[in-house]
């Protein structure tokens, strides 16, 4: 038997997945990393510390799948998408700590290119709102920020990555610079109509292209990891961000369908085909996992704090000692008392856009306790899931398209059955959870078998998917309306600009 070993990196976690040739997992391992909060707005990771939690995970997974790695067939990366990493192409080292997703400090930059006019031109390039959630004004906060730089491209001794790039260049000892079009189409540099970096926009934002990775379909040959790294020399075969992987780990592959994963923050992305459409609700347009050099798009709304929440209440509050203990003490109350949290903690992403934003808490009286925190913490989850599904819905009906029928769950949330059954009561459709919602690394493993050859096409995994539990909403419609208009009347209370 063949294996499937995917390396999943994560905003606060680091796994990897062996699955056998089934889509069985056999062998897993993941390290927490450390988050950092320099100033506010400000979120780091340390790319040494990524790098090496994700070589010891792999390690960890082929021991406990009890295989030798001369067993596996391909190595799949799946990976925390935007957060941008410069590093000297001569010694390995990074220039300057990972500035992660949900950092906010290259919201002057973004300002500057509204100033410019470019938000048009950008949306139609790359599908995607100029926000410094994206890693185009992220770099260019380095080019300014960062001495040697300048000097270092210039002497084509830098490189720039999103996380897959950085963990290729790592597993191949500097042999493979490059990505896949799910990540590039994150970095607000790509446009996705053409599949290639636009010159245009790296002029914009004075970028040189010389940094920039090799752009490749999300299945196919991306190098060969080092045998110094598992023993043995593997082909790293399938490469994609994190979302647009598990929207393929979860056998999405029709135009009409979409997923919902439940992890730091929330993703929701709606399979588009091959139509390049432009949200009127808020949403963006991204590039799917593609297994050719044919363009394919999804409809995404990403909502920036999810299970970062419930770390909050843990690291910040204090408030449980473990993240597990969230569902009981949620539990402990029959609603949440009239109280609504807006985790804004870094703004508000789709289909609000208020970089400005702070979180709040409403709805406190003299009877609210704790419990009452805690399940308004987990609500705020489905809150704000609610929020981007409707406007997704809204953007198919002005297509011709229809509204969603079905949402496809997954992530580390996912397994919280009180949430998912609030999240299927406020969407009035069913929520369906599959019996793997280790989607985003089965996602990877999936491109990854298909680009070793170990699968013939998607018809094959599109039979493997199977659910394991369907959340039929139980709550009228005027009930979740008005559910609905409490929390949006909690929205712009933290919307203060």
């Amino acid at each position: 038997m063949s294996y499937l070993l995917a390396l999943d990196q994560g905003t606060s976690s680091t796994r990897s997945v062996v699955f056998n040739d089934s889509g069985q997992i056999v062998g897993l391992a993941q390290q927490e990393h450390q988050q950092f909060y320099p100033r506010e707005g400000w979120v780091e990771h340390d790319p040494l510390e990524i790098w090496r939690t994700q070589l010891d995970t792999a390690r960890q997974a082929i021991h406990k799948a009890h295989i030798k790695p001369q067993e596996i067939a391909a190595v799949g990366i799946t990976n925390q998408r935007e957060t941008t990493v410069l590093w000297n192409t001569e010694t390995g080292e990074p220039l300057y700590p990972a500035i992660v997703w949900q950092d906010r400090r290259s919201e002057s930059y973004c300002a500057k290119l509204r100033e410019k006019n470019l938000e048009d031109t950008i949306i139609q390039r790359t599908g995607l709102r100029i926000d410094a959630y994206f890693s185009g004004t992220k770099l260019q906060w380095l080019f300014d920020n960062v001495p040697q730089a300048r000097q270092l491209a210039q002497a084509n001794r830098l490189a720039f990555g999103t996380i897959d790039s950085w963990l290729i260049w790592k597993l191949t000892k500097g042999e493979a610079h490059v990505t896949d079009v799910s990540n590039a189409s994150r970095t607000l540099l790509f446009n996705i109509k053409e599949n290639q970096w636009d010159k245009a926009l790296l002029d914009a934002m004075d970028i040189p292209a010389t940094i920039l990775p090799t752009v490749l379909p999300s299945a196919g040959f991306f190098g060969t990891v080092h045998p110094e790294q598992f023993g043995h020399a593997i082909p790293i075969s399938g490469v994609a961000g994190d979302q647009q992987s598990a929207l393929f780990g979860q056998a999405c592959f029709t135009a009409g369908m979409a997923k919902n994963t439940y992890g730091t923050g929330c993703f929701m992305l709606m399979n588009t085909g091959h139509n390049f459409q432009v949200s009127k609700h808020g949403l963006v347009t991204t590039s799917t996992a593609q297994i050719t050099a044919q363009p394919e798009y999804a409809l995404e709304g990403s909502v920036f704090i999810a299970g970062a929440v419930v770390q909050w209440l843990r690291d910040g509050l204090k408030a449980i000692k473990n993240s597990r203990d969230i569902e009981a003490l949620a539990g402990s109350v029959p609603d949440s008392g009239g109280v609504h949290i807006v985790p804004a903690f870094t703004g508000l992403g789709a289909p609000w856009w208020k970089p400005n934003a702070r979180g709040i808490i409403t709805g406190i009286t003299g009877g609210t306790h704790l419990g009452h925190i805690a399940r308004a913490a987990i609500e705020s989850i489905a809150f704000q899931s609610a929020s981007v599904l409707q406007a997704m819905s809204q953007d198919a009906r002005n297509w011709g398209g229809q509204a969603l029928t079905e949402l496809r769950v997954d992530g580390g949330a996912s397994v919280n059955n009180a949430l998912m059954q609030f999240q299927a009561d406020l969407l009035g459709i069913p929520v369906v959870r599959p019996t793997n919602v280790e989607t985003t690394a089965l996602g990877a493993a999936w491109l990854a078998g298909l680009g070793c050859g170990m699968y013939q096409d998607t018809d094959v995994l599109q039979q493997a998917w199977q659910q394991e539990r369907v959340f039929e909403p139980k709550t009228s419609r005027d009930e979740a309306t008005e559910r609905m208009a409490t929390w949006e009347h909690a929205v712009r209370q933290a919307c203060t600009d």
